[in-house]
């Protein structure tokens, strides 16, 4: 592979980053600098990452870039657990959101 846009693990978490956006988007006005902001930046931070490993040329960079977008990942995780235990999002689009990550 020559580009990190042909990672398979690249491009899924790109169709996170989709999901999560329209499922934030239902958050309430006040949580717009707070959680929503919060979740955003964790899913964001996912491909990112990868993305910069990638470029980095070192397998030991990448892995340590691959590492940071797992913490993310769980962080994510964690975020939308919290949002459907406060009502923000519904236990299906978690499941759904799960499915995704597992298969990360």
């Amino acid at each position: 592979m020559t580009n990190y846009k042909d990672l398979d693990v690249w491009n899924k978490s790109i169709t996170l980053v989709e999901k999560v956006y329209v499922i934030t988007k239902i958050f309430p006005e006040e949580e717009k600098f707070a959680l929503t902001n919060q979740v955003r930046r964790s899913v964001i931070s996912i491909p990112s990452n990868i993305a910069e490993g990638w470029g980095r040329k070192s397998t030991k960079d990448y892995i340590r870039f691959l590492h940071i977008a797992l913490g993310s990942l769980y962080e994510l995780e964690t975020q939308l657990i919290i949002s459907e235990k406060i009502n923000y999002i519904k236990d299906e689009d978690l499941q759904m959101i799960v499915l995704i990550i597992k298969d990360l």
